[in-house]
């Protein structure tokens, strides 16, 4: 406990970072009498709402117009002109990004929350430094920077672009090359490739999207290579080499050297802890450079907590979200309270996107052992009248001993959006028979989790 009082300090609390987790942290803290300060270098809203999900949600959807488009002719639409200009839909992205930016500082302000728009480096366990020279005091520091996408370490690197860069490009490239084989990955192949790029992913094994089910994988994996999306697995980079007309040069390791308009890496994304002083305060890090917090995500030095992606748990928007809620609760609330991890569900936006829920087959097995599955392997409605053939598969995981649904898993249009209600039932812990005792809602494709027999 601080032997200091709280008027010994500036503010009750300084947060650095002002995204998801901090600004939750911050309003939820000064709603309680905490007096609080955050300072964000960059801009508010940090990296779901600047540069990472919502803006990315928005390309997707864009990106969807391309098919949607071509199967509106057989529902009687007649559309003459099919052209894509790229400037309008990264300008219009862009101004709903600015426009999200204003509200997130509006709502530090309405909740007498000061913004420092300024980087700020930990000076002492109570004290940072702004980049203008000010030094702050604060009973409490939380660390919510977020972190950035990973580079490797080849040459020619400075060639290629990270997802912070997809943004702002002056024009659509017709050849991409994507490193990686995670979420990011595959849900930037799917915009590049339905707004018109030739698309090639490159994964350094020959497993992409690990952590989801097998089965939805290789669905998804399938899916893309009809719609013309390469994979190249089992290959890495030597070098990027730019030539004199702009196209680069990619020297590959374990395929052959392929040619591009662009390179994306997106393999992974590291804790922004470097330059901000923690080792020399005495804050454990991970190997990754994480932050090391307890169940109350507190460090290794008793006044400095933190939240979010800096932490490496689960780099999820809300998951940082909640975290940054449950340290106010506790810290300034006087409500201890924790995150729950277990039975997060996320998303793949790829194209077609999946949701997943709890355990996939493989690890329901380690676990449990003995488990059945059901599978509903269909064509959507939509589809069918289109002429299209591809197919979404939805599958559900059950315990045998207890029949508890322990998970769901779905790849197919809008399998994100059915996922949310699932993954109720799921943390609810419903069995396999209240799903069937559940009278489906036709003609949806949600009801396919209720008809699995």
């Amino acid at each position: 406990m601080n032997t200091e009082s709280a008027s010994d300090f500036d503010y009750d609390l300084f947060v650095l970072g002002a995204g998801s987790g901090g600004v939750r942290a911050s309003r939820i803290s000064s709603g309680y009498g905490a007096r609080v300060a955050i300072a964000e270098e960059h801009r508010v809203g940090g990296t779901c709402v600047i540069r990472g999900c919502v803006p990315k949600k928005l390309l997707v959807y864009g990106a969807h117009f391309a098919e949607d488009l071509n199967d509106a002719a057989m529902f009687g639409w007649d559309i003459a002109a099919r052209r894509f200009d790229w400037p309008v839909l990264r300008d219009n992205v862009m101004a709903e990004v600015g426009r999200l930016e204003g509200l997130y500082g509006e709502t530090l302000s309405n909740h007498d929350v000061t913004l420092f728009k300024n980087r700020a480096v930990l000076t002492g366990p109570h004290s940072v430094r702004l980049d203008d020279g000010r030094t702050i005091t604060a009973g409490k520091i939380l660390l919510a920077p977020g972190a950035r996408p990973a580079l490797p370490d080849i040459p020619g690197v400075e060639h290629a672009i990270t997802s912070n860069d997809v943004f702002h490009l002056e024009s659509m490239p017709k050849r991409v090359v994507i490193a990686g084989g995670g979420y990011i990955a595959n849900e930037f192949a799917g915009i590049f490739h339905q707004l018109g790029a030739h698309v090639t992913i490159v994964n350094r094994s020959d497993t992409i999207l690990r952590g989801y089910d097998e089965q939805i994988v290789d669905r998804l994996v399938k899916t893309s290579l009809a719609k013309g999306i390469d994979f190249r697995f089992n290959a890495s980079f030597d070098a990027l080499e730019r030539r004199d007309d702009g196209t680069v040069i990619c020297k590959m390791n374990g395929c052959d050297d392929i040619e591009a308009d662009q390179v994306l890496f997106a393999i992974g994304r590291l804790p922004n802890t470097e330059g901000l002083g923690l080792e020399e305060l005495g804050v454990e890090l991970t190997e990754r450079g994480a932050v090391k917090v307890d169940e109350h995500y507190r460090s290794t030095v008793p006044s400095i907590f933190a939240v979010g992606d800096v932490t490496d748990r689960i780099q999820l928007t809300p998951v940082a979200i909640r975290e940054g809620h449950a340290f106010a609760d506790t810290q300034f609330g006087d409500k201890p309270c924790t995150v729950d991890y277990n039975c997060i569900p996320s998303a793949v936006f790829s194209h077609p996107p999946i949701g997943s829920v709890g355990m996939t087959e493989g690890e329901a097995k380690n676990k449990l052992g003995v488990i059945r599955t059901y599978t509903s392997d269909f064509r959507p409605m939509k589809y069918v009248l289109a002429g299209r053939n591809e197919r979404a598969l939805y599958k559900i995981v059950v315990d045998e001993s207890s029949d508890k649904v322990v998970g769901v898993h779905m790849i197919g249009p809008d399998a994100p959006e059915t996922l949310q209600a699932a993954a109720i039932a799921v943390k609810a812990g419903l069995t396999k028979a209240d799903f069937d005792a559940t009278i489906a809602l036709h003609p949806t494709m949600a009801e396919e989790l209720v008809l699995m027999r």
